[in-house]
């Protein structure tokens, strides 16, 4: 297969091209700078600009793209680039293969887990509606912003995804400071949801949305083990041996991040992800522990 790629040098885009090239298959990475080597072309989803010669011989594009959300404090200019770095390049890649002839046939396009906003012990699928946070509407506007390549007859899917367990996370890192420096705990009571994913399990969600994969639509892309704050913690000490028993009170990060903290650390969301369950797709690290020390490399002490 050929793959077009956005966000190639993010967390899951990485992953997603060594994973892809590893087994045979060809990747273009889209950058919004000069093309400098074979495997790159350019775009500008600023401007408004996508050579659909870019995506000529394509059989899928993976859209991955985005202004982080976690790295600083939401401003109200802050917000709106994450908003319209979403939805405006998700935009302007679903016209622009709207407009093709024999362009590729699917486009799997990032969400988030934040679609749902804060739902307490709510079981969450798929059919699920939005919630009302910031978040929740942006991705809202994130899916509907591919509608153009779907009513073109595009196979899209949106990849709602929870917090990824990888070393090099920007969450993760801050989560393993406090711990290993002995501040780790549960964030306010620890009764809230956190949704969580294995690397290697979202790239394989992915790839089972490209070809003749099954995958189409909302996608929940979250470990079918849904933990509390508490139980996440108390895993995570265990993988580290580091103690958890400092509790973070809501006010401090609140404090220092504002609504960030609530919709990242506070918000419960208590996702299934049952469409890939129904569609046959294997997680190799459904349960947490288990995720944590492989990604970790911690053995489990005997």
């Amino acid at each position: 297969m050929h793959v077009a790629i956005t966000g190639s040098t993010g967390l899951i885009g990485s992953a997603l091209v060594a994973s892809l090239t590893e087994d045979g298959h060809r990747t273009t990475r889209l950058v919004r700078r000069p093309s400098r080597a074979p495997d790159e072309a350019s775009w500008d989803p600023e401007g408004g600009d996508l050579d659909p010669q870019a995506l000529q011989d394509v059989d899928a594009v993976v859209h991955l793209a985005g202004e982080p959300i976690g790295e600083r404090r939401w401003t109200d200019g802050q917000k709106r680039r994450i908003r319209d770095s979403r939805v405006e390049s998700t935009r302007l890649l679903a016209e622009t293969l709207a407009t093709m002839d024999r362009g590729p046939g699917v486009l799997a396009c990032a969400s988030g887990a934040d679609y749902y906003g804060d739902r307490g012990d709510e079981v969450l699928t798929e059919d699920s509606g939005p919630g009302t946070s910031f978040l929740a509407q942006v991705c809202v506007d994130w899916e509907a912003a591919a509608d153009p390549a779907r009513e073109a007859g595009v196979r899209v899917a949106h990849l709602r995804t929870g917090l990824v367990l990888a070393r090099q996370a920007v969450a993760m890192k801050r989560l393993l400071l406090l711990f290993r420096v002995g501040l780790g705990g549960r964030f306010g009571s620890g009764r809230q949801y956190w949704p969580w994913i294995a690397l290697d399990d979202v790239v394989a969600l992915y790839r089972a949305t490209m070809g003749d994969g099954p995958l189409q639509g909302p996608v929940n892309a979250v470990a079918p083990e849904p933990v509390t704050n508490a139980e996440f913690s108390r895993a995570l000490a265990r993988v580290l041996r580091r103690p958890a028993v400092v509790p973070v009170p809501r006010f401090g990060p609140k404090l220092v991040l504002g609504e960030l903290a609530d919709t990242l650390l506070f918000h419960s969301k208590r996702i299934l992800p049952e469409r890939a369950l129904a569609q046959g797709c294997h997680f190799r690290h459904p349960h947490l522990e288990e995720a944590l020390r492989a990604e970790l490399g911690t053995p489990e002490r005997r």
